[in-house]
Protein backbone atom coordinates (compact mmCIF):
# COMPACT_ATOMS: atom_id res chain seq x y z
CA UNK A 1 0.00 0.00 0.00
CA UNK A 2 1.11 3.56 -0.69
CA UNK A 3 1.96 5.72 2.31
CA UNK A 4 -0.68 8.30 3.23
CA UNK A 5 0.06 11.88 4.28
CA UNK A 6 -2.35 14.34 5.89
CA UNK A 7 -1.73 17.97 4.88
CA UNK A 8 -3.05 20.52 7.39
CA UNK A 9 -2.78 23.84 5.53
CA UNK A 10 -5.15 26.74 4.84
CA UNK A 11 -3.36 28.22 1.80
CA UNK A 12 -4.84 26.58 -1.35
CA UNK A 13 -1.75 27.29 -3.46
CA UNK A 14 0.51 25.55 -0.94
CA UNK A 15 -1.90 22.61 -0.70
CA UNK A 16 -1.91 22.26 -4.49
CA UNK A 17 1.89 22.31 -4.78
CA UNK A 18 2.53 19.90 -1.90
CA UNK A 19 -0.24 17.45 -2.78
CA UNK A 20 0.69 17.40 -6.49
CA UNK A 21 4.36 16.67 -5.82
CA UNK A 22 3.60 14.01 -3.22
CA UNK A 23 1.13 12.25 -5.51
CA UNK A 24 3.73 12.32 -8.29
CA UNK A 25 6.05 10.56 -5.84
CA UNK A 26 3.49 7.81 -5.18
CA UNK A 27 2.11 9.14 -1.90
CA UNK A 28 -1.62 9.23 -1.14
CA UNK A 29 -2.77 12.59 0.24
CA UNK A 30 -5.63 13.91 2.38
CA UNK A 31 -6.04 17.66 2.93
CA UNK A 32 -7.79 19.72 5.61
CA UNK A 33 -7.68 23.47 6.19
CA UNK A 34 -7.58 23.88 9.98
CA UNK A 35 -6.58 22.18 13.20
CA UNK A 36 -10.10 21.30 14.33
CA UNK A 37 -10.82 19.53 11.05
CA UNK A 38 -7.52 17.69 11.34
CA UNK A 39 -8.34 16.37 14.82
CA UNK A 40 -11.75 15.23 13.60
CA UNK A 41 -10.17 13.57 10.55
CA UNK A 42 -7.80 11.64 12.81
CA UNK A 43 -10.73 10.08 14.66
CA UNK A 44 -11.36 7.83 11.66
CA UNK A 45 -8.12 7.94 9.64
CA UNK A 46 -4.51 7.32 10.62
CA UNK A 47 -1.93 8.86 8.26
CA UNK A 48 1.69 7.79 8.07
CA UNK A 49 2.78 11.44 8.34
CA UNK A 50 1.22 14.83 9.03
CA UNK A 51 2.46 17.96 7.22
CA UNK A 52 1.39 20.78 9.51
CA UNK A 53 1.23 24.53 8.95
CA UNK A 54 1.72 26.58 12.12
CA UNK A 55 -0.45 29.59 11.32
CA UNK A 56 -3.89 27.99 11.05
CA UNK A 57 -7.38 29.34 11.76
CA UNK A 58 -8.79 28.17 15.08
CA UNK A 59 -6.32 25.78 16.70
CA UNK A 60 -2.87 26.80 15.50
CA UNK A 61 -0.21 24.30 14.54
CA UNK A 62 1.66 24.37 17.86
CA UNK A 63 -1.51 23.76 19.86
CA UNK A 64 -2.51 20.99 17.45
CA UNK A 65 0.88 19.37 18.00
CA UNK A 66 0.45 19.58 21.79
CA UNK A 67 -3.00 18.01 21.60
CA UNK A 68 -1.84 15.23 19.30
CA UNK A 69 1.07 14.30 21.56
CA UNK A 70 -1.42 13.87 24.43
CA UNK A 71 -3.26 11.13 22.53
CA UNK A 72 -1.58 7.78 23.30
CA UNK A 73 -2.93 6.14 20.14
CA UNK A 74 -1.76 8.94 17.82
CA UNK A 75 1.22 10.66 19.42
CA UNK A 76 3.66 8.47 17.50
CA UNK A 77 2.47 9.80 14.11
CA UNK A 78 5.42 11.71 12.60
CA UNK A 79 4.92 15.45 12.05
CA UNK A 80 6.62 17.74 9.56
CA UNK A 81 5.99 21.41 10.27
CA UNK A 82 5.70 23.57 7.14
CA UNK A 83 5.57 27.25 7.95
CA UNK A 84 6.57 30.80 7.09
CA UNK A 85 8.03 31.15 10.61
CA UNK A 86 11.70 30.92 9.70
CA UNK A 87 13.33 32.12 12.92
CA UNK A 88 15.51 29.56 14.68
CA UNK A 89 13.54 29.96 17.90
CA UNK A 90 10.34 28.94 16.07
CA UNK A 91 12.06 25.84 14.69
CA UNK A 92 13.34 24.88 18.13
CA UNK A 93 9.89 25.32 19.70
CA UNK A 94 8.35 23.13 17.00
CA UNK A 95 10.96 20.40 17.45
CA UNK A 96 10.63 20.58 21.24
CA UNK A 97 6.91 19.90 20.88
CA UNK A 98 7.66 16.68 19.05
CA UNK A 99 7.92 17.55 15.36
CA UNK A 100 10.21 15.26 13.37
CA UNK A 101 11.18 17.92 10.83
CA UNK A 102 10.66 21.63 10.17
CA UNK A 103 10.49 23.13 6.67
CA UNK A 104 10.16 26.86 6.06
CA UNK A 105 8.32 28.67 3.26
CA UNK A 106 9.25 29.30 0.52
CA UNK A 107 10.47 25.76 0.00
CA UNK A 108 11.76 23.50 -2.74
CA UNK A 109 9.07 20.92 -3.62
CA UNK A 110 11.81 18.43 -4.51
CA UNK A 111 13.52 18.89 -1.14
CA UNK A 112 10.20 18.59 0.67
CA UNK A 113 9.42 15.29 -1.09
CA UNK A 114 12.88 13.94 -0.25
CA UNK A 115 12.44 14.81 3.40
CA UNK A 116 8.94 13.34 3.50
CA UNK A 117 10.32 10.11 2.07
CA UNK A 118 13.12 10.12 4.65
CA UNK A 119 10.58 10.35 7.50
CA UNK A 120 8.40 7.63 5.97
CA UNK A 121 11.42 5.34 5.53
CA UNK A 122 12.42 5.91 9.14
CA UNK A 123 8.96 5.07 10.46
CA UNK A 124 8.57 2.10 8.11
CA UNK A 125 12.03 0.84 9.01
CA UNK A 126 11.02 0.68 12.65
CA UNK A 127 7.82 -1.20 11.90
CA UNK A 128 9.70 -3.73 9.75
CA UNK A 129 12.96 -3.95 11.68
CA UNK A 130 14.53 -7.35 11.63
CA UNK A 131 17.22 -8.62 9.30
CA UNK A 132 20.60 -7.08 10.02
CA UNK A 133 19.42 -5.39 13.24
CA UNK A 134 20.19 -6.67 16.73
CA UNK A 135 17.13 -8.16 18.38
CA UNK A 136 17.90 -6.24 21.54
CA UNK A 137 20.33 -3.58 22.75
CA UNK A 138 21.06 -2.87 26.39
CA UNK A 139 23.26 -0.43 28.25
CA UNK A 140 22.98 0.10 31.97
CA UNK A 141 19.29 0.68 32.73
CA UNK A 142 18.36 1.20 29.05
CA UNK A 143 16.89 -1.64 26.99
CA UNK A 144 15.93 -1.24 23.35
CA UNK A 145 14.32 -3.73 20.96
CA UNK A 146 14.30 -2.56 17.31
CA UNK A 147 11.97 -5.34 16.18
CA UNK A 148 9.15 -4.37 18.52
CA UNK A 149 10.00 -0.63 18.63
CA UNK A 150 10.15 -0.87 22.41
CA UNK A 151 12.51 0.97 24.75
CA UNK A 152 12.65 1.18 28.52
CA UNK A 153 14.68 2.56 31.42
CA UNK A 154 14.81 0.44 34.57
CA UNK A 155 11.86 -1.52 33.18
CA UNK A 156 9.68 1.58 32.68
CA UNK A 157 8.47 2.04 29.10
CA UNK A 158 9.73 5.04 27.13
CA UNK A 159 7.40 6.88 24.76
CA UNK A 160 9.65 7.80 21.84
CA UNK A 161 8.90 9.17 18.40
CA UNK A 162 10.30 7.30 15.40
CA UNK A 163 13.09 9.86 15.18
CA UNK A 164 13.97 9.65 18.87
CA UNK A 165 13.98 5.85 18.71
CA UNK A 166 16.26 5.82 15.66
CA UNK A 167 18.55 8.37 17.31
CA UNK A 168 18.87 6.29 20.49
CA UNK A 169 19.36 3.08 18.50
CA UNK A 170 22.12 4.68 16.39
CA UNK A 171 23.98 6.01 19.43
CA UNK A 172 23.70 2.67 21.27
CA UNK A 173 24.86 0.67 18.25
CA UNK A 174 27.91 2.96 17.97
CA UNK A 175 28.65 3.02 21.68
CA UNK A 176 31.92 4.71 22.56
CA UNK A 177 32.28 6.36 19.14
CA UNK A 178 31.71 10.08 18.65
CA UNK A 179 28.94 10.85 16.14
CA UNK A 180 29.05 14.27 14.50
CA UNK A 181 25.84 16.20 13.98
CA UNK A 182 26.30 15.85 10.23
CA UNK A 183 26.62 12.07 10.48
CA UNK A 184 23.54 11.82 12.70
CA UNK A 185 21.57 13.95 10.25
CA UNK A 186 22.56 11.58 7.47
CA UNK A 187 21.90 8.33 9.36
CA UNK A 188 18.84 9.28 11.43
CA UNK A 189 17.13 11.94 9.34
CA UNK A 190 18.32 10.71 5.96
CA UNK A 191 19.63 14.00 4.59
CA UNK A 192 22.57 16.37 4.80
CA UNK A 193 21.88 20.09 4.99
CA UNK A 194 24.14 22.76 6.40
CA UNK A 195 22.59 24.72 9.23
CA UNK A 196 20.45 21.89 10.63
CA UNK A 197 22.78 20.95 13.47
CA UNK A 198 20.36 22.49 15.96
CA UNK A 199 17.77 19.95 14.83
CA UNK A 200 20.05 17.23 16.19
CA UNK A 201 20.71 19.20 19.38
CA UNK A 202 17.01 19.66 20.04
CA UNK A 203 16.22 15.98 19.54
CA UNK A 204 19.12 14.90 21.76
CA UNK A 205 17.92 17.26 24.48
CA UNK A 206 14.39 15.87 24.25
CA UNK A 207 15.71 12.29 24.25
CA UNK A 208 17.78 12.98 27.37
CA UNK A 209 14.72 14.33 29.15
CA UNK A 210 12.85 11.10 28.40
CA UNK A 211 15.79 8.96 29.54
CA UNK A 212 15.53 10.52 33.00
CA UNK A 213 18.19 9.15 35.33
CA UNK A 214 19.96 7.47 32.40
CA UNK A 215 20.44 10.73 30.48
CA UNK A 216 24.14 10.94 31.37
CA UNK A 217 24.86 7.94 29.12
CA UNK A 218 24.45 10.31 26.15
CA UNK A 219 27.47 12.59 26.27
CA UNK A 220 28.11 15.85 24.46
CA UNK A 221 31.52 16.06 22.79
CA UNK A 222 32.02 19.79 22.46
CA UNK A 223 32.58 21.05 18.96
CA UNK A 224 31.94 17.63 17.45
CA UNK A 225 28.68 15.91 18.37
CA UNK A 226 27.49 13.15 20.69
CA UNK A 227 28.62 9.80 22.07
CA UNK A 228 26.91 7.00 23.97
CA UNK A 229 29.19 6.07 26.86
CA UNK A 230 31.02 2.78 26.42
CA UNK A 231 31.00 2.16 30.17
CA UNK A 232 27.17 2.18 30.17
CA UNK A 233 27.12 -1.61 29.86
Amino acid sequence: MSPRVLIVEDEPDIVDVVSYNLRQAGVDVDCVGDGNSALKHLETHRPDLIILDLMLPGIDGLEFCRLLKQRPEQRDIPIMMLTAKAEEVDRIVGLELGADDYVTKPFSPRELVLRVKAILRRADGLSQAGAGNPSRLSAGPIALDPQSHHASVDGADLTLTATEFKLLQTLMERRGRVQSREELLNVVWGYQYAGYGRTVDTHVRRLREKLGTAHELVETVRGVGYRFRRDGA
